[in-house]
């Protein structure tokens, strides 16, 4: 018989070092003792595979709406946003929250309670899918009419956005179900379901926009339509995969407790912040160039900074697995193997981004010259690859971090972290405008602000601040 010591969550019973250890499943044993950088590659691909298809569910819809004219491209241009957030916060924030949870309990050798967590997550999803579906179908108008929307293109934006939100529930189901699954360790079930979804969107989509046969065209509505039917049939085949058992936990009915609840949402809520900084950051950013330089700046800044955008599923691909694996690790009371996942993932997520980085600072103008010919969108795009691609490195290891504290439950320091490259890059970048005037400063502060980002979680994770609190 052996002997580990198990780490309970705050406000359940402890079980000390003398207590039997529970069997553990194979899968949460590799998170455990395979060797590091071989697992968290293997583990990695699957995840990358399932942002990109998510991602690639609104190019495709984008491609067929297109097709109805530009007050149906516009109108689903003023919803997109919105569907985009609800897919970051479902998957990337509170579904971590979920992983997170779920592995330190499988790594603690709490079975029940990570079977628990299962129904506490759904709770959550649901109750958030609701709430954020009565905000857009009852406030819809509103929220599109203060983005700029008018006439045809706000008709159609209602239509889209009222069809979409009517199930948007399944969206935050299937992600939560997925991150249940992914913090078992088990990357490639939901990779596989996500993106056979994705697949069949391409099919459905315009059958349901253009209507062929008996099946009436239903315009942009199916462009939402198609989207429902993609989260539904989602939800279902992750929902069987827990119920039937073949999940290394298991669906389980009882009392809804406020600890497992706070668990998740303590992670959740507090990775729903990383999300909407990096959003502001942008967002302020764009607004500053505009205010100096003008349109035609703007949409070479544009262009540009969504390569950063596009970083981002690359490192979650990462980061996902480090989730499960610094979660499981914590869990069995294995600190320092849980900050060598870390430094490891961290590692992998700045080669990959510096290589983009550099690769978009050296050829910057053919990356624009594929969007535009406007030669001040051109410059004003060149500057900000060149000046700022170096640093993307720093941006990698700074979300690789931030995922490997989700794991943890220790999120303050990349929330910190967060907060100075706004300061830096807000802040900094306007009193360098209001000074100078050049663009090639602000982008120099941009700049600073990922370096300044990126140091700073690592250095906190480093030096070992997640075993400075508590155990989660």
């Amino acid at each position: 018989m052996t002997l580990r010591p198990v780490i309970a969550e705050p406000g359940t019973a402890t079980v000390t070092s003398s207590s039997p250890a529970k069997p553990i499943n194979a899968r949460t044993a590799l998170m455990l003792e395979a060797p590091v950088l071989p697992l968290l590659a293997k583990l990695a691909w699957p995840n990358v595979l399932i942002m990109l298809s998510q991602a690639s569910t609104g190019l495709i819809e984008t491609w067929w709406i297109a097709k109805l004219g530009t007050d149906a491209l516009a109108g689903m241009a003023l919803v997109f946003p919105a569907v985009m957030l609800m897919t970051t916060i479902s998957a990337g924030a509170l579904g971590g929250g979920i992983s997170s949870a779920v592995a330190r309990a499988l790594g603690s050798g709490r079975r029940n309670d990570a079977d628990a967590l299962v129904l506490h997550s759904v709770v959550i999803n649901l109750v958030l899918g609701l709430a954020f579906s009565a905000v857009f179908l009852l406030f819809g108008r509103t929220i599109y009419s203060a983005l700029g929307g008018s006439g045809g293109e706000l008709e159609a934006a209602l239509v889209y956005s009222n069809t979409v939100f009517a199930g948007n529930v399944f969206l935050w189901l299937m992600n939560g179900l997925a991150s249940v699954i992914r913090g078992t360790g088990n990357m490639a079930f939901p990779a596989a379901v996500i993106c056979i979804g994705a697949a069949l969107l391409i099919p459905i989509s315009p059958l349901l926009i253009f209507g062929i046969g008996p099946i009436p065209p239903f315009g942009v509505a199916g462009g939402g339509i198609a989207l429902v039917v993609y989260y539904v049939a989602g939800t279902a085949a992750l929902a069987w995969h827990i119920v039937s058992g073949r999940n290394a936990v298991s669906w389980r009915l009882g009392q809804l407790r406020a600890v497992q609840l706070f668990v998740i949402l303590r992670v959740g809520a507090l990775s729903a912040l990383q999300s909407i900084q990096t959003n502001l950051i942008i967002a302020g950013t764009t607004a500053l160039v505009a205010t100096y330089a003008g349109v035609q700046a703007v949409a070479g800044f544009g262009t540009g900074v969504r390569l950063e955008y596009l970083l981002i599923p690359m490192i979650f691909g990462i980061g996902a697995p480090m989730v499960a694996m610094v979660g499981t690790n914590i869990g069995a009371g294995h600190r320092d193997r849980a900050l060598h996942i870390a430094m490891a993932g961290a590692g992998m997520a700045f080669a990959l981004t510096e290589a983009i980085g550099l690769a978009a600072a050296l050829f910057s103008e053919a990356w624009l010259r594929l969007i535009s010919d406007v030669p001040m969108t051109i410059a004003a795009g060149s500057a900000y690859l060149r000046i700022v691609g170096p640093f993307y490195g720093f941006f990698g290891i700074g979300l690789a971090l931030y995922f490997a504290s989700q794991g943890a439950g220790q999120l303050l320091w990349p929330l910190f972290a967060g907060f100075l490259r706004l300061l830096i890059a807000l802040g900094g970048g306007w009193f360098a405008l209001k000074l100078t005037g050049s663009l090639t400063t602000f982008f120099a502060m941009i700049a600073l602000a990922l370096v300044v980002y990126g140091a700073t979680v690592f250095w906190a994770v480093r030096r070992g601040v997640w075993f400075q609190a508590p155990d989660r």
